[in-house]
Parts: structure tokens; sequence; C-alpha cells
């Protein structure tokens, strides 16, 4: 169950303890505004965090610190530009540049950090979503307890009060007064040898801490310490620069767009996308999310806009061209979709992912033989280790039954449920061809199932016992499945509509009745049963 609230009414660091206790797995975000942060836990541990606007650096940080060299990291972004889907740390590690064990002891500092960060913020909101999970094929993690977390984040928080007396802001410059490399007495720490160097008057605090590899609050804290000494002095902020402002900003609206998407905050995310849009109408990242955010919204048409007006060298993306595919469908244009969906596989021959999605096309376009053909070619693909996903049993079953094959539909649809139990779609649909063979009282137990499997209740399980009901002539049962069903899928079949206005006008309420089947013909014109009963009720006695 999600878990979401405002941080002035509690702290990021309860919060967190709250989560450690009961050993949740998800995504904690936290937003106040443009300032958005994210912490991944698994079992109550933190496995990764992120700031917005404090990008990794992991690679910057591993040269500055004098773990690889320079050349190392030149190589393994050029490895990594050159089409690798393996992550920068992986690809250090492969060329030997430093060991998994220094990888993982870095990462976990970069996280740690993080979520320092977050914990003073005391405005804004908090949303735990149990269902969200990191993208390890993207970002190394980490096992991290919350309670060393804690107490050092505690102990931060009180230090950077003092610390900002003297370094209030990440734009402000300082510069030596007297070296205390000078001064025989004086031993300096690490921290302050490592930035002394640097604090030559025209570098702000955050290039300080870009170039010396430290942490801004290690940075900060050694700052404020040789000012306290008397050896460093403040010599005001530095001006903006105009010049790539406007780009700056723009990215800032797709990387805050981009987190609220991840956050599931659809209606924050398209504002960012589109504020982007306004400054570069051809801004591929925001075309491509807004048609993402389109789709999910059911307006297929919109998320085709946008997926059009992507850059050709961006249109040609198999990512693209698959969700342009799933907007083609949403408006029946089955062909141009199928044709979509080839041109991605030639840009990513044998991708599985995209021959599923062609067989879904295939039989949403009403060649069920394809479809069942371009499923098996599918299975074949990803071979006997690994198991196919619900999307594949669920329209599997459906490819067979349309092909006529109802006994392989329902074999396919129970060796579905033996790796998926509680999906609901592999459920209503070999239910549904249970019900078509007879078997009604088998299918009924399907349906009901379904309905108790999952956090969302599938409108077709209701209309299919609803169905159930209108043939046995429990009218009640029936008007009652079907009200579930509406309610759950405003735009389902012009059948279920037909159905509760031949309900409403066996009950004598001719007024709901014709609205009833006046919303069947709006969905299907050509539906000569609710248009028939509707004249006939329209009709003057």
């Amino acid at each position: 169950m999600a878990i979401e609230g405002s941080l002035a009414d509690v702290s990021l660091a309860d919060i967190c303890q709250l989560l450690a206790l009961g050993r949740k797995t998800g995504c904690l975000t936290v937003t106040d505004r443009s300032n958005f942060g994210y912490i991944y836990f698994k079992d109550g541990r933190v496995v990764y965090a992120s700031v917005l606007n404090r990008p990794d650096r992991l690679g910057d940080i591993l040269v500055k610190n004098g773990v690889i060299q320079p050349d190392d990291l030149s190589r393994a972004i050029e490895e990594q530009g050159m089409g690798s889907q393996r992550r920068l740390g992986d690809i250090l590690v492969e060329l030997g540049s430093l060991s998994r064990e220094e990888l993982q002891k870095w990462v976990a500092l970069q996280v740690e950090e993080a979520v320092f960060h977050l914990f003073p913020w005391d405005q804004g909101s908090f949303q735990f979503n149990p269902r969200e999970r990191p993208d390890e094929g993207q970002l190394l993690l980490v096992t991290l307890s919350i309670d060393g977390l804690l107490l050092e984040g505690a102990q931060r928080v009180d230090e950077w009060s003092q610390i900002q007396k003297e370094v209030h802001s990440l734009d402000l410059i300082f510069k030596i007064r007297r070296d205390p490399r000078e001064v025989e007495e004086v031993e300096l720490s690490e921290d302050q040898k490592k930035p002394l160097p640097l604090l030559d008057g025209t570098r702000t605090v955050r290039e300080l801490v870009m170039e010396s590899g430290l942490v801004e609050f290690v940075t900060g804290k050694a700052i404020y310490e040789l000012v306290k000494a008397g050896f460093v002095q403040s010599v005001g902020g530095k001006a903006q620069e105009v010049e790539g402002e406007s780009e700056q900003l723009l990215q800032e609206h797709v990387r805050l767009g981009q987190a609220f998407y991840r956050a599931g905050m659809l209606e924050d995310s398209a504002k960012e996308f589109h504020a982007a849009l306004e400054m570069n109408p051809t801004e591929a990242t925001a075309r491509f999310r807004l048609g993402l955010i389109g789709l999910k919204a059911g307006e297929p048409e919109g998320a085709l806009e946008h997926f059009d007006a992507i850059p050709a060298e961006w249109a040609a993306k198999p990512a693209v061209l698959r969700n342009r595919a799933l907007a083609l469908e949403g408006l029946g244009r089955f062909e141009e979709a199928l044709g979509a969906l080839r041109k991605a596989e030639g840009k990513a021959i044998g991708d599985p992912a995209l021959i599923l999605a062609r067989a879904i096309s295939e039989l949403k376009a009403g060649d069920s033989a394809a479809a069942r053909s371009t499923l098996m070619e599918y299975r074949n693909r990803i071979g006997k280790k690994e198991s196919p996903p619900p999307l594949y049993f669920a329209f599997a079953v459906l490819a067979a039954a349309a092909s006529g094959n109802l006994d392989e539909a329902v074999s396919l649809g129970r060796e579905g449920m033996k790796v998926h139990p509680a999906e609901p779609s592999i459920l209503v649909n070999t239910g549904a061809i249970l019900d078509h063979k007879g078997n009604h009282e088998a299918a009924e137990q399907y349906f009901i199932r379904a309905l108790t499997c999952g956090s969302e209740v599938p409108a077709q399980a209701h209309k299919n016992l609803g169905d159930q009901a209108f043939r046995r002539g429990d009218l009640r049962a029936a008007q009652s499945q079907y009200e579930q069903a509406v309610r759950l899928n405003h735009s389902l079949g012009d059948d279920v509509f037909l159905k509760l206005g031949q309900i409403a006008s066996g009950a004598g309420d001719t007024n709901l009745a014709v609205l009833l089947l006046g919303r069947a013909v709006e969905i299907n014109p050509d539906n000569e049963d609710a248009r028939s009963r509707l004249a006939d009720l329209s009709t003057p006695p």
C-alpha cells in the first residue's frame, strides 16, 4: 500500500525509520517544488538514492581521488557510448581500472551522500510506492542499514547549521587570506589539504566540490574550519552567466519531468515536459515521455502526435517505434502499428519483447492465425530457461481460442496459472474459454478468483460474471456485476450497456433504459439490437 504525506508533519528520518522497521521494499520519493529526490529500499535497507540536479559523477570522483586514471574513464565512457548497455562502473571493473570491492565502496559513498542531502528537507511532500523497483540494469545497488545513516545524518544536520554561517551558498567564492601551509605549527587534515590549492578567489564552492573530488558536506566543513582559523575569507558570490542558462533551464525541466514520471506523478511530469517544449519544441525526451503519459491516460491520438514530432534520429529508435505502435493500435490503425513494429525489429533483430508486441498487434488486427504463429516464435526465442510473462499467456489463450483451438487455449491458461497464479488477465481469459465450452461453474470460479488477485480489479471479470447471471435470468446479480464493470471501465463494450438497458426497460425505468441504450449506440453505431430497442422506447405510444 502506498504511503504519502507532508514533510511538515513528519520528518524524513522518521519515515525512513518506519520503513526500516517494517522491512519495506519500494521507492520513497521526496519533492519540494523543483527539489526532487528518491530512496530505494529492499527489506528495510537502503539500496540506492539520488537527488535531482546533483548528478551522479562516479567517474569524476574516482579520478579526482586517484582511484582510476583519466584515460581509464575516457575508455569506459567511449565503450559505453558505442551502444554498450553495461553500467559505467562494471566497464571500469572489466577494464581492470579498479576492483569490484572498491567500486562498491565508492557507490555506497554516493548513496550515503544523497540520503544525507535529503535528511534536512522539512518542506514538501513524500510518497512511498511499494511497487517501484530500481533499474538494476542501469544502477549499481548497495545495501545500507538505515540506523547508521540516521545517526550520521543527524550529526551532519547539526554541523551544517554551523557551517552555513560561513558557507551559506554553493555559489560563494573564497580565497586564501594567510596560507596555513606556511605556518609550521598548523597541521591540516586531508580534507582541508585537498581544496586549499583551489581557493584562488575565482572558483565557487560548487566548482571546488567538482574539482576536489570531495562531497559538498566535506568541502563546506573544510572551508568553514579554514575561515574560522583565519586562513581563508569570502570574496562574494559569482554572477550567473547568461550564456548557456537557457539550455540549463531546459535540461532542468526535462530532469524534473523524468523524476516525476518515475514517481508516478504524471500530471506534474507533464507540466515539466510541456515547459521544456515551450523552450525547444523538438526536445526528444520531453516528446517521448509525453507520448507515454498520453498512452497511460488512454489518449492514443495525443500520444501519437508527440511520437510523430520526435526528431528523425530519435524517431527510428526501437522504444519510440514500439510505443508509436501502441498509439496506432489504440486508434484502430493496426496495419500501421504492425509496420512500426517491423521497423523496430529491423533495428533490434530478435528482440523477444518486440516479437511479443507484434503478436498482440496481429491478434488485435483480427489475424489470429498469424498471432498464434508469432507467439510460438516468441516462445522459441526465449527458450525453456525463461518463463514467459503474464502478457504472453493472456494473449496466447485468446489467439489459440480465436484460431479454433479451444483445448490448446485452456492448456495454455492452466500453464500460465502455474507460473503466475495471481494474474487476473490469465484467469479471466481462461475462464472465458471454459464458459464458451459450457463449463460454467469452473469459469465462474476463475472470474471470482480474478477479483481477489492483485491490487487492480479487472472490469472484464465483473462483466463476465454479469453475462453468466444474465443468461440464467438473475437480472439483479447481472445488473450489480455490470455496474461494477462500468464503474471500473467507462468505455467497456456496447453489449454491457445494451444488457443494462434491457434490465432497466424490464424494470419499467424507461428514462434510464433510453440513456443506457443510447450509450451502447454511441460506442457501436452498428449495434442494431440496441438501435432497435432505443427506437421502440423513443417512439410515443
